[in-house]
């Protein structure tokens, strides 16, 4: 659904004035300018699938696409994140694949959905797009200086100090395997998943 609202999504009404923001590469649009366009705000926060509408083109035009992909993309992300723990509990192996996947499983509900919500309307929300990341970016310092928040800085350094331990901590296991097989065996015979010595 989202590669077919990129490609060919009529505009959409973002800010309920009747002008029209046209997003998808159809309508002018390159891969980097391209995106799909937020609902409009006089959808405000009201759930718009397809039948709340009069018509397809009205839904279109008002940007149900973009609720659409949002709420399905969010399902799919918090749905991997419960199949990660339950691989974790059959394996026998303790959660912290899915404790890690959480940080970004919430960055993501924060930006498309506790963010518009905050804000009392979909149409608040990032488009899904290069340039439509970036302008969501730009406009979000400027409304609220993200950048000089505590929390924020605090939250960078963690996510960035954290794929760093990641990196040495794999670098430094990876290099200190010690080979059991021989020559004529696979590496990987030595070591069976979940093996108890």
């Amino acid at each position: 659904c989202f590669i077919i609202a990129f490609i060919a999504a009529p505009p959409v009404d973002i800010d309920g004035i009747r002008e029209p923001v046209a997003g998808s590469l159809i309508y002018g649009n390159n891969i980097i300018s391209g995106a799909v366009v937020p609902s409009s705000n006089a959808i405000g926060l009201h759930f718009y699938p397809i039948w709340e509408a009069a018509s397809l083109d009205e839904w279109l035009y008002n940007g149900g696409p973009y609720q659409l992909v949002i709420f399905h993309f969010l399902t799919g992300v918090f749905c991997y994140l419960g199949r990660e723990w339950e691989l974790s509990y059959r394996l026998g192996m303790r959660p912290w694949i899915c404790l890690a996947f959480s940080a970004p499983v919430a960055a993501a509900t924060a930006v498309f959905l506790i963010y518009p919500i905050g804000q009392g309307s979909f149409s608040d929300g990032m488009p899904l797009g290069i340039s439509g990341t970036f302008n969501f970016m730009i406009v979000f310092q400027a409304e609220h200086n993200i950048l000089m928040h505590p929390f924020h800085m605090l939250g960078v350094a963690g996510v960035f100090g954290g794929s760093l331990f990641s990196a040495m901590h794999g670098s430094l296991v990876t290099s200190s395997l010690v080979r059991e097989t021989t020559e004529n065996e696979s590496q990987n015979y030595g070591y069976k998943f979940g093996q108890e010595e």
